[in-house]
This record gives C-alpha cells, sequence and structure tokens, in this order.
C-alpha cells in the first residue's frame, strides 16, 4: 500500500499541536483496532495509524519528517529516524509507551506492566419504581426491593475461610496481568483469575466461593420528590453492589416510571384534560365541575363555545421538582351530541333546525344557518377558495 502523508493519515494540519495529534490517535485508534473493528482492511487502516503517530508524537522525528519527508524517517536506512527500524519496536520501545498510554484505561493495561490492581468499587445497578400522577405532583415515599451482591456473612468480605491466608495467583504469578498478543501487538489485561490483585486465597469461603460477596435481597425506604417524572433517577450511595474482597459497595439508581392517568395527561409540568359538556352547556353557557389534583372546581362556559375550545386554569398543574413554578391545567371542551332521541325529541330537534333557517320569524330576525354555525361557514368558504384556485391553475 502506497505511503500517505502522516498529517493526512492523522487528520491534522501540519502545525497542529501535541495534543491535537494525540486525541486524533485517539479518536482512530479506537475505530480501527482489531479487537473493535473486525470490517477488512481495518488492521492496515491502523497499523498506518499508529506508524503516523509514532513519527509525530516524537519531536525529533516530527523535525526529520518535516524536513526531508519519508527519507527522514525511513527504516530501511540505518541509523534512521526510527532508532533502528520497525524491527525494533517503534523505536526502541517508544510504542508500547504509547499503546500503554491511550488504550490503558479501555483495555485494563497498564504502563510498566508490574502494577497490581487496585480495589475496585461494586457495580451501580439500577431499578424501576411505579408511581402514580397524583404521587409524583405530591411526593411519596416508596420502598423498594432488588436483587444485590452483599458482604458475605462469613468471612466478612475476605473471601477466605477462618485461618486462610494469600498466595500468589499461580495464573499469572502475581504480577496481576496477563500478557495478550495478536501480531506485533502486545496488551495487557487484568488476570480474570484474580480480578488483577495477583492474589489468591488458599482456603476460600464456602459460602461465597472467594468472591467476599453473596447475592441477597434487599428493601430500602426512598423519597420521591415531588415535581418527579417518567425517566427521573434518584441515586443511593453505597447501595448497589457490594465489591469483592472488601471494596466499597457502588450505588442504586431508582428509575421513575409514572403510570397513565385515567384522564389526566402531562406536558412537563402542565396537565391536560377533555372536559364533555351537554350541546345545550355549550351553546347557552352554564357551569361545570372540572377535575383537578386538588379536587374538582367549578368553571364557567361561556355562550357559544365550541367543541376543541381549549380553558387554561392557572397553577393547577405539577410543581416544578426544583420548587417554584407551578404548572396549568389546560381543559380542552367536547360538546357531546344527545343519543337516543325519543320521536317528540326529534321533532324538536327538527323545528329548532328550521328556526335556525329563518323559520316563522319575522324578516329583522331571520339569520341563515352558517350565522350560527361560524366553524360551518368556514369550512364552506375555504372549499370554495380551494376549487377557485384549481379552477385558476
Amino acid at each position: 500500500m502506497e505511503k500517505r502523508d502522516y498529517y493526512e493519515v492523522l487528520g491534522v494540519e501540519k502545525g497542529a499541536d501535541e495534543q491535537t495529534i494525540k486525541r486524533a490517535f485517539k479518536r482512530l485508534a479506537m475505530k480501527y483496532h482489531p479487537d473493535r473493528n473486525q470490517e477488512p482492511g481495518a488492521e492496515e487502516k491502523f497499523k498506518e495509524i499508529n506508524e503516523a503517530y509514532a513519527v509525530l508524537s516524537d519531536a525529533q522525528k516530527r523535525a526529520a519528517y518535516d524536513q526531508f519527508g519519508f527519507a527522514g524517517v525511513d527504516p530501511n536506512q540505518a541509523g534512521g529516524g526510527f532508532g533502528g527500524g520497525f524491527g525494533g519496536g517503534f523505536g526502541g520501545g517508544d510504542f508500547g509507551d504509547i499503546f500503554g498510554d491511550i488504550f490503558g484505561d479501555v483495555f485494563g493495561g497498564r504502563r510498566g506492566g508490574s502494577r497490581r490492581a487496585q480495589q475496585q468499587r461494586g457495580a451501580d445497578i439500577e431499578t424501576i419504581v411505579e408511581i402514580t400522577l397524583a404521587e409524583a405532583a405530591k411526593g411519596v415515599k416508596k420502598t423498594v426491593e432488588y436483587s444485590t451482591y452483599v458482604e458475605c456473612p462469613d468471612c466478612h468480605g475476605t473471601g477466605g475461610e477462618a485461618g486462610s491466608k494469600t498466595v500468589d495467583c499461580p495464573y499469572c504469578h502475581g504480577s496481576g496481568v496477563q500478557h495478550i498478543r495478536q501480531g506485533f501487538f502486545a496488551m495487557e489485561q487484568p488476570c480474570p483469575h484474580c480480578q488483577g490483585s495477583g492474589k489468591k486465597i488458599d482456603k476460600p469461603c464456602k459460602k461465597c466461593n472467594g468472591e467476599g460477596r453473596v447475592n441477597k435481597k434487599k428493601s430500602i425506604e426512598v423519597t420521591i420528590p415531588a415535581g418527579c417524572d417518567t425517566g427521573n433517577r434518584l441515586r443511593i450511595s453505597n447501595a448497589g453492589q457490594a465489591g469483592r474482597n472488601g471494596a466499597p459497595a457502588g450505588d442504586l439508581y431508582v428509575v421513575i416510571q409514572v403510570k397513565p392517568h385515567e384522564f389526566f395527561k402531562r406536558d412537563g409540568l402542565n396537565l391536560q384534560v377533555d372536559v364533555p359538556i351537554p350541546f345545550t352547556t355549550a351553546a347557552l353557557g352554564g357551569q361545570v365541575e372540572v377535575p383537578t389534583l386538588d379536587g374538582n372546581v367549578n368553571v364557567t362556559i361561556k355562550e357559544g363555545t365550541q367543541s376543541g375550545s381549549v380553558m387554561r386554569l392557572n397553577g393547577r398543574g405539577i410543581r416544578s421538582i426544583r420548587g417554584g413554578r407551578v404548572g396549568d391545567l389546560y381543559c380542552r371542551v367536547v360538546v357531546e351530541t344527545p343519543v337516543k332521541l325519543s320521536a317528540e325529541q326529534k321533532e324538536i330537534l327538527r323545528n329548532f333546525e328550521k328556526s335556525l333557517n329563518g323559520g316563522e320569524t319575522s324578516s329583522k330576525e331571520k339569520k341563515s344557518s352558517v350565522e350560527h354555525s361560524p366553524k360551518v361557514k368556514s369550512f364552506i368558504d375555504n372549499v370554495k377558495n380551494f376549487f377557485n384556485d384549481i379552477k385558476g391553475a
């Protein structure tokens, strides 16, 4: 494969500083590392990236490359910029430092390879608790049950029986790491048999099999604040999994799930509710009861209210979880059409319809039906305009 300019390989400008080059290398190396990317050509791309970084991260080699190009760092030339060529492992160990610095936190490697793993705190865990809308609005205390690892009661987290002692792990010989080779790359990872500690217990605890922890069901009371919503999380420190060999516990995250309400819908701090009213109330006006989280309240319906009209009740929504602001309640009017009418009631409505169309009223009082139905008039006008537009097109 034809060599490309090292700056082009890393996607940086020629005058880029050391941190910019390092960030570019880390991003590309993570993308094309063979352990993460199995696509054809990824390994060759990874080698190209490492070769470019090995030169540009070294001030002396970079200066030689800037002045003489590839000739200044050609590994095939005696005494070249790589100090002995690629056979020397990218300049006598330079690449080991690069690789450990960039990938140590990802693959568990440690620069130097002789450090033993530190005690790792237990994992965080997550559980879901369901509450009602009213509980979310007012706040509530809930008992949460969950399963987690806790300190072994027999060995008190040590992982060993009474009188046991620790010995070097027979798999990593006390180093705490295992070496993995992939092509000409070498990596380190924590020994899976001793979790990187380098030690094993000669007489493991029978109850926990040397883990220092056992699985157990627990319950805890949590206070859910007013104003919380679905997806909010509460963190309870040190209530997660116990760490191995006496390490600190992780945290418990309680995820809130608010159950759907029978007729309220939530939109942030605001609530929405449909309010059905008789068509006579919509036409003549009147009082209706509207539900709120604090009980029913009377609301005045104006004369001629149309179905779909929205009324806002200030401060009848949800209080912010941070306190202070309170949302509103939006009431959408739904006008009900009478059903199962008697013959007499139907006749009354027919006469009523006639009266809307003029009927037997005086000419002074006559009004067309569309004047009593503003939405119908608007709809008819829009239809006429639509067809006129088609004809004129």
